[in-house]
């Protein structure tokens, strides 16, 4: 499916970071909810071809790649990724409104910018004439919000393995956080189902919102470490067909997450205790596993989180190292070196009032350049 929106096309006249914003909004102009990111990526394919990348391909999951050569052809080679989904439904307002010192769109920031990035990176390199010695794989991946369960990256990691010097993730919001830290995540859809009823001639008898609703309670209950940073959260929750019906069945999404993989691992079994009690003669409970992100690390004076908090602090930025849930769950899982950077600063993602702060893009751009320049010479 191609995009009826005009092809990008660099303007000699505007520099590279006004050019980078100006692209952002025009992805941002394409609807990518998670599993139909389709249209998004074959704008972005269409733009690698323009810009006349090598080995420029999409894959079975709807990844997209293309190579830019480095000067040695043994040398590993550098993947930069950004995730081209969002967490919006196609029948959201993707309307732009412009500010003096900022952007607000829906998605402009998590993570159009990214992938607007992932052609900062490369009109950066060019227009400066920066020869690399190292192939970089500009990877515009699905998958990464929500119910993907990261499976974009599960198979960009499946093609390169471990044959690369790391990963750089771009998160259009995440300037001046390093994260080097991946969260472990579990999710679970639990279903409720009973005989139902009336809820006047059959009152006592179960109603599955009623037994959803307690089994809910019981899991906020649950006590939760400060340290190691662990949450729980109901996201979503629904059933029943009438308000005088004893529900038949109902239904909950779940949310565990935890820094450290022990912690996590704990909460697990004390989540899925509680399914098997609520489970009992009429009242059918059954959970399933519909996600599930890995946890994992690289240390704080790994050559490649060096380099990225230098590259951050050259711009006058402060450099937090931190954890999260992305992309970069996938590599570090697999022992493979990988930091998460971002391009701006902004808020409210995930709703419709998201927004970008304009000013720093420079600065998140230009840090991003310059690791792209100098992980060759990391150690790595």
């Amino acid at each position: 499916m191609s995009t009826s929106l005009p092809a990008f096309i660099l303007n000699p006249m505007t520099n590279i970071v006004t050019q980078t914003i100006d692209l952002a909004i025009q992805i941002q102009q394409i609807p990518a909810p998670t599993f139909s990111e389709g249209q998004r990526a074959e704008f972005t394919r269409d733009l690698f071809l323009k810009e006349n990348l090598k080995d420029v391909s999409m894959d079975s999951l709807g990844n997209v790649y293309a190579r830019l050569p480095g000067k040695q052809k043994k040398a590993k080679p550098l993947i930069v990724s950004a995730h081209l989904d969002t967490v919006f439904p196609t029948s959201i307002s993707l309307q732009v409104k412009k500010e003096a010192e900022r952007i607000l769109a829906p998605g402009i920031g998590d993570n159009s910018l990214g992938v607007a990035a992932l052609f900062g990176i490369l009109w950066s390199l060019r227009e400066r004439n920066i020869s690399l010695q190292h192939d970089v794989w500009f990877v515009a991946n699905v998958g990464e919000e929500g119910l993907g369960d990261l499976r974009g990256m599960r198979g960009v990691v499946e093609r390169f393995n471990d044959n690369v010097i790391g990963y750089l993730v771009l998160e259009g919001l995440a300037l001046g956080h390093v994260y080097h830290r991946a969260i472990g995540v579990r999710r679970y859809r639990i279903s409720v189902k009973t005989a139902g009823g009336h809820s006047w001639s059959d009152y006592g008898k179960p109603s599955a919102v009623h037994e959803l609703a307690a089994l809910v309670t019981q899991l906020t209950e649950v006590r939760l470490p400060r340290e190691p940073r662990t949450t729980l959260n109901v996201g979503t929750f629904g059933g029943g067909t009438g308000i005088n019906v004893l529900a038949s069945e109902a239904k909950c999404e779940l949310d565990l997450r935890s820094e450290d993989p022990k912690t996590l691992l704990k909460l697990i079994h004390q989540v899925e205790d509680l399914f098997k009690h609520a489970d009992r003669s009429g009242v059918k409970v059954l959970a399933e596993i519909i996600g599930e992100r890995p946890a994992g690390e690289i240390p704080a004076d790994h050559p490649l989180v060096q380099l990225a908090v230098t590259c951050t602090r050259e711009q006058g930025l402060e450099a937090t190292l931190t954890s999260g849930s992305t992309d970069a769950n996938i590599p570090l899982s697999n022992g493979i070196p990988a930091v998460v950077m971002g391009i701006t600063t902004g808020g409210s993602a995930h709703t419709p009032q998201e927004f970008i702060n304009v000013e720093p893009v420079g600065k998140g751009l230009e840090s991003l350049v310059r690791f792209v320049e100098l992980v060759g010479e990391s150690g790595e």
